[in-house]
């Protein structure tokens, strides 16, 4: 496995350092891998997700990508050729298709794939997303749906980190685990490294490793 990901001495606190979210954070994070950050509501999950896809700054320690601090690389490029990040919201531009949503994407970050439309739609029909579904406006597809276009536009993207914050939060039992299945998919076969935030054990569970973030540290579960 490939060491991808580096947290070293990371510290966060928002107003007081004496509240701080985490002190002194050191974690590694393999290419290939399906990683699980769990913990209750509150407990610095999606913050944590922010500092790891160059959202937020670390108020003190490093967030190193492929052996370089991703303030050198550059925040917005680490942003845009880097990681890639799957919200909660799903963050699909409304005014597009699915299928524009994911070419958009592969523009951004510069896809070496050379016909982008037909790897996309090759993409979107293997998480059972039509054609007929990829031209429509993604606000005329289903919660489950739009979900996955959003999971695609992550897999179709050159980016080696892939980032998820409560991926299955609004989904039924069924629709989740088909989620979570193609996290894995997008681990094992593409070689990426997978974070995905949650508060469900069973979602974590289906992962290679579990961290759970809890009194300001994170343990190793698996």
């Amino acid at each position: 496995m490939t060491r991808l990901l580096e947290i070293k001495d990371l510290n966060y606190w928002y107003t007081n350092k004496e509240d701080a979210l985490y002190n002194d954070v050191n974690l590694t994070f393999e290419a290939g891998r399906l990683y699980a950050i769990l913990g209750s509501s509150g407990s610095g999950k999606t913050t944590f997700l922010s500092l790891i896809a160059g959202l937020d700054v670390p108020k003190k320690g490093d967030v190193v990508y492929d052996g370089k601090s991703i303030r050198k690389i550059g925040m917005t490029q680490y942003r845009n050729r880097c990681v890639s990040i799957v919200f909660q919201s799903y963050n699909l531009l409304p005014y597009m298709s699915a299928l524009e949503n994911i070419v958009s994407a592969m523009e951004i970050t510069h896809s070496k794939q050379k016909d982008r439309r037909a790897y996309a739609l090759a993409m979107l029909e293997k998480v059972g997303i039509t054609k007929e579904l990829a031209l429509k406006n993604v606000q005329h597809l289903s919660g489950g749906q739009q979900q996955r276009v959003a999971i695609v536009r992550a897999m179709c993207c050159d980016a080696q980190l892939v980032v998820a914050d409560e991926p299955t939060g609004n989904l039924d039992e069924q629709n989740s685990r088909e989620i979570i299945l193609l996290f894995k998919r997008l681990a094992h076969e593409q070689q990426k490294c997978v974070i995905v935030i949650t508060h469900e054990k069973d979602i974590a569970k289906e992962c290679d490793t579990i961290l759970q973030l809890k009194n300001k540290t994170f343990q190793l579960v698996k």
